[in-house]
């Protein structure tokens, strides 16, 4: 499979990974939840969960790849305030962790910009 096939299922399987680490390991996500969003941390928690396998499964199949990846863009910039929550409440912590909190920000634009390329059919064109 040539690397433009690959990143689709690449980008599919991050997002997998991340869902279910939503559902695994819920208590560290309710943390990033910011308190101005109606309803408990733990709902949005499960419900970025879900919404990141079902991005993972539209990525997965050709036929919904250029929706489901447009959708993922989409859902990257949503997801940047709790990065940028993350961040701030951990501005008091050990360096490394500060460190990856802060340097998950700029990661953004990279996963945007891969979610695009995906929805674009351009991933992995020189």
């Amino acid at each position: 499979m040539s690397r433009s096939g690959r990143s689709p299922l690449l980008l599919a399987g991050l997002l997998a990974t991340a869902g279910v680490a939503h559902f695994a390991a819920p208590r560290s996500f309710d943390a990033t939840i910011p308190r101005a969003l109606p309803g408990s941390p733990r709902a949005w928690t499960y419900g970025s969960g879900v919404a990141e396998l079902a991005l993972a499964a539209g990525l997965a199949l050709p036929r919904t790849r250029k929706a489901a990846a447009l959708a993922s863009a989409a859902f990257f910039v949503g997801v940047f305030p709790a990065n940028v929550k993350m961040a701030l409440d951990w501005r008091d912590r050990p360096t490394p962790l500060k460190a990856a909190a802060f340097g998950r920000l700029p990661l953004q634009v990279p996963l945007v910009l891969w979610a695009r390329s995906v929805a674009n059919g351009t991933e992995g064109r020189s």
